[in-house]
């Protein structure tokens, strides 16, 4: 029985650069990753502060639901969204994410211009079907590049969050009063983001689907998932959106409780999600450099060092400090964690593969996001980030652990 490609795989020599129309394909993928990354940073941004304008102040806690029930439908989008991307191509399953993103957008700016607390987190669960899908264009990037180039293709497409972090957040500053009520602008935005991703997906040349690549030897998803290397690489994927999330997810709210004005928000998660993408361009060539273990351990303690800054105070240097170190360690240990996943299965087993991986990231960050705001309001900036600190010290643990069990892989 054939075995998938170990950690060594994950980095191997590789030619100078990447042949042209894999560029082609990978940099329209990378503009659709930062167009819906960018509706995604919006939502961010807004979300919370949007509820704020139709609810009651007992309900301030529950701020974040809206986003919390996006991440619910990531989590429960990704197996049907990996396994219809797998049987009916990659541009129909990421069109139909488009799609859903239309429609949950158009429901959140229906549900704020109602005052209708529960129509806005309907919209947030079908936002959520579209993150999903965008969550599996980092996989659909490995296809499209040569397999000597496999991080490089994450890390690039990753990469076009750099242009979500200028659009996202421009839009977050200027849309939120552009007509009432407040922030419908904003939802009305993320529809028009996800119309240009349905069409840029259209000029994509993605790998046909073949038989062998759908009815394939596949092992049980059981015996898949319980291979060490997958469950390292499931759980740094965990715990970098984790507390990347649960950061992320309170610090617009933290900041307005801190006495900040309200435009400091977009300002913070400008230069968090600079921290998360920017990175991109060149975290697979840092792999490739220095070992796909060691980029790892180098993101947990990037996190360590933004829990650090957002502990010793709350003025607007510290917000951003904290948030942009955060982001950079997501992007080192997220873009790792990604690719060692890729040498843990089959072509055929892709799709139950990379869905559960998802699945297992995208609840974790449900219950970050829901816990972020709740957490914030009842304990406050400083404590939640002593749980942020907790688990990135699970993640230190896991991944140290591995890398000192298997010295020889990289």
């Amino acid at each position: 029985m054939s075995r998938p490609m170990t950690d060594t795989a994950a980095t191997p020599p590789s030619p100078a650069r990447m042949p042209p129309r894999a560029m082609r394909n990978i940099g329209l993928l990378a503009l659709c990753q930062a167009l819906t990354q960018s509706s995604n940073t919006l939502m961010f941004a807004s979300s919370a502060l949007a509820v704020l304008t139709i609810v009651s102040p007992d309900m301030r806690m529950w701020a974040n639901l809206p986003i919390t029930v996006q991440h619910l439908g990531v989590m429960l989008s990704v197996f049907p969204a990996s396994m219809l991307s797998m049987r009916r191509g990659r541009r129909f399953g990421f069109r139909v994410g488009s799609a859903m993103g239309m429609t949950g957008a158009l429901l959140a700016a229906i549900g704020l211009g109602l005052g209708s607390f529960p129509v806005m987190c309907v919209g947030g669960f079908f936002l959520g079907n579209a993150i999903a899908n965008m969550q599996l264009y980092r996989f659909a990037a490995v296809e499209l590049a040569p397999p000597a180039f496999r991080a490089q293709a994450i890390s690039y497409v990753t990469a076009g969050g750099v242009l979500a972090g200028f659009l996202g957040p421009g839009l977050a500053r200027f849309t939120p009063d552009l007509w009432l009520p407040l922030f419908q602008a904003s939802f009305v935005g993320v529809i028009i983001v996800h119309a240009l991703v349905f069409v840029v997906q259209g000029f994509i040349e993605y790998p046909e689907v073949k038989p062998e690549d759908v009815q394939g030897p596949q092992r049980p998803l059981l015996e898949i998932v319980t291979q060490p290397t997958y469950m390292v690489a499931a759980a740094g994927g965990m715990i970098a959106f984790g507390v990347m999330s649960f950061v992320m997810a309170a610090s617009p709210l933290a900041i307005v409780m801190c006495g900040l004005p309200r435009t400091e928000a977009p300002v913070t998660i400008f230069v968090h999600v600079m921290g998360m993408f920017l990175p991109s361009f060149f975290t697979g060539h840092l792999i490739a450099r220095f070992g796909l273990f060691n980029v790892m351990i180098a993101g947990i303690a990037l996190l360590v060092a933004g829990v650090v800054v957002a502990l010793a105070g709350v003025t607007e240097w510290h917000f951003r400090g904290a948030l942009s170190l955060n982001g950079v360690g997501w992007n080192f240990l997220f873009v790792g964690a990604t690719t060692l996943l890729t040498t843990t299965y089959r072509p055929a087993e892709r799709g139950k593969a990379q869905a559960f991986n998802d699945f297992m990231v995208f609840g974790t960050t449900t219950i970050a996001s829901i816990g972020a705001s709740v957490v914030l309001e009842l304990k406050g900036w400083a404590a939640l980030n002593y749980i942020a600190l907790t688990l990135v010290v699970i993640a230190l643990v896991v991944v140290g652990g591995y890398r000192l069990r298997h010295p020889a892989r990289v």
